[in-house]
């Protein structure tokens, strides 16, 4: 084995090295191992923290309190207790292992202990992942990843076909590695995943989700869906973003359907959206090869009804690929629902209104940034354009809590029960003359003093109850022209 070499102190955190440390002071060896390494190397905060031993599972169980051993590879979970830090509650500590032939493209069939390093790091996928990094700062690096750190490239250990036959997951992951780091693929690697790509099929749909999610919220996911295309791995994950190649779309774009995908969600990614508006943005036009008609009328290619197979179609490719319930029902709704408005001259709020329904509350600016996301993907280089803007306030205006006796602590039943009044305007006019007072002083909206007041309101003569109930409509109705008119002027509309 080349000869461990020290040339970097490293902040490795004081939860990894005690358990490096108990292993070390038991008489075994403890290296850090896999993309812990990688990104303290890089400068990266590691997500996840694993070491790698020539301790057996058992003898590793007995020097920690508490651990878990779930796993026929050796595995086992050292938990630290009491640590905020997610990251840093479970280090994943392994044993040196061999592996027999992976008869199914996804695990391997056999899996014994060895006591060298080098027999754990010849298994291991790519260059990077393989370095070894003890407390002492000692590294072991045989297959120069270091190198390939340098180089910014994504390159398997040893012979390419050989580690992707073993694991047809680990092509995906290839390419997850490279946008996530911003890295290329060396031309060897490439080339072998090109050969390999249909052994992907064979994988269970959740680990090519959990792939494919780590892609889409990477910062490059456009390159990422590029590369899975270019190297044949996109047809066994969702082919139906094949069909947009070449398909073009009418005036208002600039691009064919599958680059303005990849542009709406490079945009999406940009500004750092949530999962959900990603994967929106992704699917947002998957159903326009299948509805795209030409109009003789027009001189140009229709496509409507898109959004409605687009969300019948996300649903069964996200089903496909074993996503929850509940994200499936957001993305979908979301697609269904991004061609939600045109002509802002006719726009009424009760249309806006009845979106916020659809789409729910808690949903409803995710709609909107994949409206965003789609302008930007037809290549039109402004953001928010004066339609769009108008969405925004017409949208805020409906969701702000309306000013109406609704907002009040008292109703007309209890008016009623207090005072002895029968149901009539006189009602109504104590309500709006009790709003007023609590729309000028907001803590007067109690129980107790609005019930005493209304009493009080009750014993004046009918035109003076009815002349305040008038003049407290006025009041109301002008704070509910100054609140629309603050929320057009935020969004720089009428």
């Amino acid at each position: 084995m080349k000869k461990a070499e020290n040339t970097t102190k490293f902040a490795i955190p004081p939860e990894v090295a005690r358990v490096a440390k108990a292993l070390e002071d038991k008489g075994f060896e403890a290296h850090l191992i896999g993309g812990c390494v990688r990104d303290m190397l890089l400068g990266r905060k590691p997500k996840d923290w694993d070491i790698t031993t020539n301790a057996i599972p058992e003898q590793i169980s007995a020097l920690f309190p508490n651990t878990f051993y779930e796993n026929e590879y050796g595995t086992v979970g050292v938990v630290n207790d009491g640590v905020e830090d997610e990251t840093l509650k479970v280090v994943e500590v392994t044993p040196y292992r061999l592996e027999g032939g992976y008869t199914d493209k996804r695990r391997p069939d056999s899996v014994t202990w060895s006591s060298k390093l080098e027999d754990d790091l010849k298994r291991r996928d790519f260059t990077i992942n393989a370095i070894a990094l003890a407390l002492s700062g000692d590294i072991v690096d045989i297959y120069e990843g270091r190198t390939d750190l340098k180089k910014k490239t994504v390159r398997t250990v040893g012979d390419p076909k050989a580690r992707f036959s073993e694991d047809a997951l680990r092509m995906l992951r290839a390419i997850r590695i490279a946008v996530e780091l911003d890295f290329t693929i060396d031309s060897a690697t490439q080339e072998a995943i090109a050969e390999n790509a249909k052994h992907l099929k064979e994988i269970a749909s959740e680990r090519i989700r959990e792939e494919f999610i780590r892609i889409i919220m990477s910062p490059k996911p456009h390159i990422g869906l590029i590369l899975s295309q270019k190297l044949g791995l996109l047809k066994h994950i969702a082919p139906e973003f094949e069909e947009g190649i070449g398909v073009a779309q009418n005036k208002a774009h600039s691009f064919d359907v599958f680059e303005h995908i990849l542009r709406t969600v490079e945009h999406s990614a940009k500004k750092d959206f949530s999962l959900e508006t990603r994967l929106s943005a992704l699917f947002h036009d998957i159903g326009k090869p299948a509805t795209r008609r030409w109009s003789e009328e027009k001189k140009d290619w229709t496509f409507y009804g898109h959004d409605v197979v687009g969300a019948k179609m996300t649903a069964k490719i996200m089903a496909r690929l074993a996503f929850p319930k509940k994200t499936i029902e957001t993305v979908t709704t979301l697609v269904r629902w991004h061609m939600f408005f045109s002509d802002t001259e006719q726009i009424t709020h009760s249309a806006v209104r009845r979106i916020v329904n659809r789409v729910g509350k808690e949903h409803i600016w995710h709609l909107m940034d994949v409206r965003t996301c789609d302008r930007i993907g037809t290549g039109r280089p402004k953001e928010s354009p004066y339609r769009l803007r108008k969405y925004h306030s017409m949208v805020d205006e409906v969701m702000r809590d309306p000013l109406s006796v609704g907002m009040l602590k008292i109703n007309g039943g209890r008016i009623i029960e207090i005072t002895k009044l029968i149901p009539g305007p006189k009602i109504g006019q104590i309500l709006h003359a009790l709003l007023e007072e609590v729309l000028d002083d907001p803590t007067k909206n109690t129980t107790d003093y609005l019930e005493k007041r209304a009493l009080e309101l009750t014993a004046l003569p009918d035109k003076e109850l009815e002349a305040i109930g008038a003049k407290a409509k006025q009041t109301k109705e002008k704070e509910e022209e100054k609140t629309l008119t603050e929320i057009r002027k935020k969004h720089w509309v009428k």
